[in-house]
């Protein structure tokens, strides 16, 4: 025999109240299995399981039409959670946007102008995101004169917000969005591309033959930094051999540059490396390297890859240093 419970004892089961049950009674959601001859309703189990099921989907935030239709087996459930996950998944987009936005808020002293302007930029559509990028570098690079390949290099150092992005990679956004429309800004990275490169030497330096060294460089020193990372010791002939390759490649952009080719001196170099970054800090405080470190950083960021990291640049030196010291 098919047991009924009373609305009370329903109400403890499903953890709903009974104004609640009464409720999706009356709307035609659930209705009672049966009445007394008092007029109070009965419900029995299927009922009861029923209405755990709207309680769970009304806590996911589902309507009682859908909710219905579910009921009446009009849509499947996994339809209605493919639709409820697409809602929820835009929600928590604009939370994060509105977190990111109050963050910078907090962080700083902002007018309601900016309040404003931050809303627009974390709401910007890619298309968007790529025509302020390009507004910005078709502005620092005008009438740059070098080599094509190097200006398509700059272009290409652009952020691509994710699908799902974090408040850091949001508030990073924002700040880079600011600084590539600031005047001033852009004028003094234009200004420093424009120093650099506006020697013979300077357009040697951006050819495609100088990068692709550059490049190779790079790659040596990831090297250097993987073994350090990795806890080689720098008195193992593994050590010895990175810092020597690292110290000729270091020779051979030297030599591309001026037609001197000196291993020993670029050894001195890595060997008499400056530990305290006094060298590193007077690099840094050329105005135009700052800000493009800046935004390479904040790029970084917005991309979710591993950022500049002085600190640890230093340690690779030093590590370095130590493995040619060993070896003379």
């Amino acid at each position: 025999m098919n047991e009924l419970y009373s609305i009370g004892d329903v109400a403890r089961r499903t953890g709903l109240s009974v104004s609640a049950i009464r409720f999706y009674a009356d709307k035609g959601v659930v209705t009672p299995t049966g009445l007394t001859d008092g007029g109070f309703r009965l419900y029995d189990v299927h009922a009861i399981a029923r209405l755990e099921l709207v309680r769970t989907l009304r806590d996911l935030g589902a309507g009682l039409d859908d909710i219905r239709r579910v009921l009446a087996a009009e849509t499947t459930l996994h339809d209605l959670a493919v639709t409820h996950l697409r809602l929820v998944e835009d929600r928590l987009r604009q939370f994060r946007a509105r977190r990111a936005v109050l963050r910078t808020i907090v962080r700083q002293h902002t007018t309601t102008e900016q309040v404003s302007l931050m809303r627009k930029l974390v709401s910007m559509s890619d298309d968007d995101r790529d025509r302020l990028v390009d507004r910005f570098w078709d502005f620092v690079t005008d009438g740059l004169d070098v080599h094509p390949g190097y200006v398509e290099r700059l272009y290409s150092l652009r952020p691509h917000l994710p699908e799902e992005p974090s408040t850091e990679q949001l508030e990073a956004w924002i700040e880079l969005a600011e600084i590539v429309q600031d005047e001033e800004f852009r004028t003094a990275l234009r200004d420093f591309f424009h120093r650099t490169f506006g020697t013979e030497q300077g357009r040697l330096l951006a050819s495609p033959e100088m990068m692709a060294r550059i490049e190779r460089h790079r790659t040596l020193l990831l090297e250097a930094r993987a073994s350090q990372q990795a806890g080689v010791s720098s008195d193992s002939p593994q050590a010895r051999d990175i810092a020597e390759r690292v110290a000729a490649g270091s020779a051979e952009l030297v030599a591309a540059m001026t037609g001197e080719y000196d291993v020993g001196r670029a050894r001195r170099g890595i060997v008499e490396f400056d530990g305290n970054g006094e060298a590193a800090q007077r690099m840094a405080a050329v105005t135009g390297l700052k800000l493009l470190t800046r935004y390479q950083s904040l790029v970084a960021t917005v991309n979710g890859t591993p950022e500049p990291d002085p600190e640890r640049a230093a340690a690779v030196r030093e590590w370095m240093a130590a493995a040619l010291r060993q070896g003379a």
